[in-house]
């Protein structure tokens, strides 16, 4: 085993822990250098330490040994079983769990480590993460403080308790897939009026980038910032129309409660 120690590790490098390094990387909250990923796909391993310049291994134990805070990246199911095999390689350190569904009682259980969940987002990738995180009864303030430091470097970072994480899986973890299918629908409604579909795409995806970034910056409620958009008779009061019509708003509200029930399950099945 290599002496070199690494401030961050992080267990499984798949889409959301891929999108966390780049975040971390872009935003510096540490150095290539600093960092060491475990992941059994050998050309995700290859893309990852040619394309960010991290150290990428097959072995799980090599990150637990050498890391200072680990996170796992692996999926729900595995989460368990990969903390029991970790064994004493963890304990006293800092674990935090990018998985939906498994509760920090179900960790704290089968492992000595200081235990918190992270729910958070690919746009992490970007510097535009939605994230929460709960802390064990192990974790300190100073974990608390360091993750909330972290993550708000990449986005914007709340704490929340254990319980409500299900909620934040669906509305933070599982919505970019519902604003995305959001974007496609808009830029279909733009292509059937003649703009070619990459036109259309572009500009949904930009207004909805401006949307968004006013909803955060000016202080106004959606209702009011929907008024300043209205003319009564108009062309947007026709497309509202046609929304409250089809139930818009309720389909995607039921998609996250959807999104959070299912959270609810997992949290069942994996007790």
């Amino acid at each position: 085993m290599s002496g070199v120690r690494y401030q961050l590790g992080f267990i499984g490098a798949g889409k959301l822990a891929g999108s966390v390094i780049r975040g971390f990387l872009l935003k510096n909250v540490c150095a290539a250098r600093e960092i060491i990923a475990s992941e059994p796909n050998p050309e995700l391993r290859s893309q990852l330490q040619n394309e960010l310049g991290i150290r990428c291994t097959e072995h799980n134990s090599e990150v637990a040994q050498t890391a200072e805070m680990i996170f796992l990246g692996v999926k729900p199911q595995m989460v368990t079983t990969v903390l029991r095999d970790l064994g004493e390689y963890v304990a006293g350190k800092l674990v935090a769990s990018f998985a939906a569904g498994i509760r920090i009682a179900s960790m704290e259980a089968v492992t000595p480590a200081r235990i918190m969940r992270v729910m958070t987002n690919t746009p992490s990738a970007i510097g535009r993460a939605a994230t929460a995180f709960a802390a064990g009864a192990r974790a300190t303030d100073d974990d608390r403080c360091k993750v909330a430091g972290m993550f708000n470097a990449i986005g914007t970072a709340v704490e929340v308790s254990d319980e409500q994480i299900d909620a934040v899986t669906a509305l933070g973890g599982s919505g970019p897939a519902f604003v995305y299918r959001v974007i496609e629908a808009l830029a279909q409604g733009g292509a059937r009026e003649g703009l070619s579909h990459d036109a259309a795409l572009k500009l949904a995806a930009q207004m909805t980038l401006g949307a968004a970034e006013l909803a955060l910056t000016s202080g106004k409620s959606p209702d009011d910032l929907v008024a300043q958009v209205v003319t009564p008779g108009g062309t947007t009061a026709a497309g509202l129309r046609v929304m409250e019509e089809r139930h818009a708003m309720e389909a995607i509200a039921d998609a996250v409660q959807a999104a959070a029930n299912r959270g609810c399950e997992m949290s069942r099945e994996a007790m």
